[in-house]
């Protein structure tokens, strides 16, 4: 199932923390607790590109605590307020 960053942020947008699993761009996967939303060291420049149009989603690592880029396409599974999605990555 595909499914699009903007999505997401609509459905996680609510400030609570959420675990994703994803394969990174080096092809390992990841597991990552995460926030959106964050606005705790944002200096206000503001971002060079507009994330969404690359289907990826900006959030905050909490265990990292830093803000990562999270790619939609290659979303495993997401486990919000106690309720895991599993998303099957398409086969081509």
């Amino acid at each position: 199932m595909k499914v699009s960053a903007l999505a997401l942020k609509k459905v996680l947008g609510d400030g609570k923390v959420f675990t994703v699993v994803f394969v990174k761009k080096d092809g390992s996967i990841r597991k990552m607790n995460a926030r959106l939303g964050v606005k705790k060291g944002v200096k206000g420049v503001g971002m060079s590109f507009d994330p969404y149009s690359k289907n990826l989603l900006p959030v905050y690592d909490m265990q990292k605590k830093g803000f990562r880029m999270i790619n939609a396409d290659t979303l495993i599974r997401v486990t919000h307020k106690g309720v895991t999605y599993n998303l099957e990555q398409d086969e081509q």
